[in-house]
């Protein structure tokens, strides 16, 4: 293949104004119903699962298609017990000797968050989410990458959707510092931890803070010229 060849675009799928909104508003309910808990179950999921759900966030776009991006699926749970240690210990540090400061955490304090993180040793997987600096499409180790953030942003993204979409519950963790995920998932130097994702079931009697469920309206988010 040369570097300009096209090939026909032959799998979109057009639909008629009425089914366009009919479609977008089925699956704004649809994402409404997506909520980051922190009670899971320890119910298996099937690997399959994970892996369509991987190869969907693989799809997503990115700078010269080069697709930045590593994800570790983890099931071990001698690994997710590592992951809980090293995480709480970062999070004491964060919470209880208040290193995230003051409005820091009075911005969280109505998440009913803390130290604590369970959830790391009891749901059936983790997923690490890593960042590329250099590799390219060939994963060469030594082409640039670019708007790497911006890309694993989207995958990521496009990740938590395919595991709504499949019927697992998630949430996103994002420990300070995360250094501690590249040696527990041994990732090389050009790999930077972006984040955590726990996924599967929620726990029989799992709660949502009700602050969470307050978006912001479309007028508040948005604006049309």
């Amino acid at each position: 293949m040369q570097p300009h060849d096209r090939i026909p675009l032959d799998d979109f799928v057009e639909y008629d104004a009425d089914e366009m909104v009919q479609r977008s508003s089925e699956h704004l309910a649809h994402l409404r119903r997506r909520h980051s808990i922190r009670s899971f179950s320890n119910r298996a999921v099937p690997q399959e699962v994970i892996e369509n759900c991987l190869l969907a966030a693989g799809s997503a776009p990115s700078g010269a298609n080069h697709q930045p991006w590593h994800f570790v699926a983890i099931s071990s749970d001698e690994v997710k017990k590592q992951i809980r240690e090293h995480a709480e210990l970062q999070e004491r540090g964060f919470y209880d000797e208040k290193r995230a400061g003051e409005e820091w955490l009075k911005a969280l304090k109505p998440l009913g968050t803390d130290a604590n993180k369970p959830y790391l040793e009891i749901a059936p997987w983790l997923i690490a989410v890593f960042s590329k600096k250099r590799g390219g499409m060939h994963d060469d180790g030594e082409t640039t990458n670019y708007y790497v953030h911006e890309s694993v942003g989207i995958a990521t993204g496009f990740l938590l959707n395919a595991l709504h979409t499949s019927g697992l519950a998630t949430l996103t963790h994002t420990p300070k510092p995360m250094s501690f995920l590249s040696k527990v998932c041994g990732r090389g130097d050009n790999e930077r931890p972006y984040m955590l994702i726990v996924a599967g079931y929620p726990a029989e009697g799992a709660t949502i803070p009700l602050h969470a469920t307050h978006k912001k309206s479309l007028e508040e988010i948005s604006s049309f010229l």
